[in-house]
């Protein structure tokens, strides 16, 4: 390997084929989430709690992120992590569309086939995510940390677009036999568009940060990470604000329809709105770190406390359309809310990557993998107690606006909490500078 290609980080072009790998799990994953869900419920005619339980399975089993980091820590190769995760997913998404089929006719076996596809697409995801992130964390320079998250997620969510839209013309006229090929197909290219993406990457970028295997078991590995007060309190933060940005995904449609008579149409719109105000909050971010420079990470860490306030107060806005009713400026309150969710979010992946660095050496993959399962134990539970608040805050209020409203409230208090905790965040790592940088500044002076 000459110089010139030892000090190489990831070029622009680089960071948007890792995005490609994004794009490929957004198109398994929207298939496994969205469409199989409604055919579970419409076509199939089962409890909406089946594929309720599913997709809470595929986010449950992503807790072991911090072991599939740990393992590409072991040889300072991620490819093959991401490699094998997109195997294991575009499988399980296969098989999926296989389970789903089979319910029509033999129920139990197809939930046993279902069962085992969901848990494979949540490692799939778990192993590919995790190390996709900590590649873009090791050897995307720090002006391009906040535009490489922007692209990548927006590849990812164009991965949902498109599969969605030219899928769902492919499956009509509907069967459990064009299911299984439509699903079959878009897995077989989601891998190996991802494969051939990923391929040669990593082989010719370097770390920033000189590159040290790492031997240490897990647990140990992991108890190490877990005792840096500033991992531990991120930790925190992606919990709470991660659980506050969920909570409202399922409830929000209906509140549309119950308080705002709208109809499905209509309240699809609004969320498509929510979506997009997350898209321009990414942008948004991702020009102002390029153009922040050195000042990334303060920039970062201002967005996640700045990020976190205004969709408290978004939130907050939204559910004051519970008491107002149905001349409330919901559209308003909702985009502004997806705004502000855009801002804090971005933000807070932009950290991750940053501090995936600091605390221990050779620790990335854990303590990205930490995050991510933080996340996606956040997702799993935001979902189940937002809709079980509802429910019981409608036998207690009696109203169902009133209901959305005190739960709602609940969740912009939840923002708040988290803009308080990304505060401390932003002192521990304030702090931490001052003390890494103190004993060189010493020495200088000397």
């Amino acid at each position: 390997m000459t110089a010139a290609q030892q000090s190489h980080t990831l070029t622009w072009f680089e960071i948007v084929r890792i995005g490609l790998v994004q794009t490929s799990i957004g198109a398994i994953v929207v298939i496994a989430t969205s469409t199989l869900n409604r055919v579970m419920v419409i076509e199939i005619g089962l409890p909406a709690l089946v594929p309720g339980l599913l997709m809470t399975l595929h986010y449950a089993v992503q807790v072991l992120r911090p072991r599939w980091g740990h393992g590409s820590d072991g040889g300072r190769r991620r490819t093959p992590w991401i490699i094998g995760g997109m195997a294991a997913l575009a499988l399980g998404g296969a098989l999926a569309a296989v389970g789903t089929a089979m319910m029509q006719d033999e129920l139990r076996a197809g939930l046993a086939v279902a069962t085992l596809a969901f848990l494979l697409i949540g490692m799939g995801v778990g192993a590919a995510g995790t190390n996709l992130l900590t590649l873009l964390a090791e050897r995307a320079p720090p002006a391009r940390r906040a535009p490489a998250a922007t692209i990548v997620w927006t590849m990812m969510i164009a991965g949902f677009a498109i599969t969605a839209i030219s899928a769902g013309k492919a499956l009509d006229p509907f069967s459990g036999e064009r299911l299984v090929l439509v699903s079959s197909i878009v897995s077989l290219i989601a891998f190996t568009v991802s494969t051939i993406a990923i391929l040669g990457v990593e082989a010719r970028t370097t770390a920033i940060v000189k590159e040290q295997k790492d031997q240490t078991p897990f647990r140990l590995a992991l108890r190490e990470v877990w005792s840096e007060p500033r991992t531990r309190r991120f930790t925190l933060f992606v919990f709470v604000s991660m659980f506050a940005y969920n909570a409202q995904d399922l409830i929000l449609e209906p509140f549309a329809g119950l308080v705002f008579n709208m109809t499905p149409g209509e309240s699809t719109q609004l969320g498509g709105k929510q979506h997009a105000g997350v898209l321009v909050g990414m942008i948004l971010v991702a020009i102002a770190g390029y153009l922040a420079g050195r000042r990334e990470t303060a920039l970062l860490q201002a967005c996640m406390v700045s990020g976190c306030i205004a969709s408290g107060i978004a939130m907050a806005a939204v559910a004051m359309g519970g008491i107002m009713g149905p001349q409330w400026p919901i559209s308003t309150a909702v985009f502004l809310l997806g705004l502000a969710n855009g801002i804090f979010s971005i933000a807070a992946i932009g950290m991750m990557m940053a501090m995936a660095r600091s605390g221990h050496q050779s620790r990335e993959g854990v303590r990205m993998g930490l995050w991510g399962a933080s996340q996606a134990l956040a997702f799993a539970l935001g979902g189940f107690i937002g809709t079980l608040a509802v429910d019981i805050a409608r036998q207690f209020f009696g109203s169902p606006a009133h209901a959305y409203t005190s739960v709602f409230f609940g969740e912009a208090l939840l923002f708040i909490v988290s803009a308080a905790i990304a505060v401390a965040v932003a002192r521990d790592r304030t702090k931490s500078t001052a003390e890494e940088s103190f004993p060189a500044d010493m020495e200088h002076a000397r």
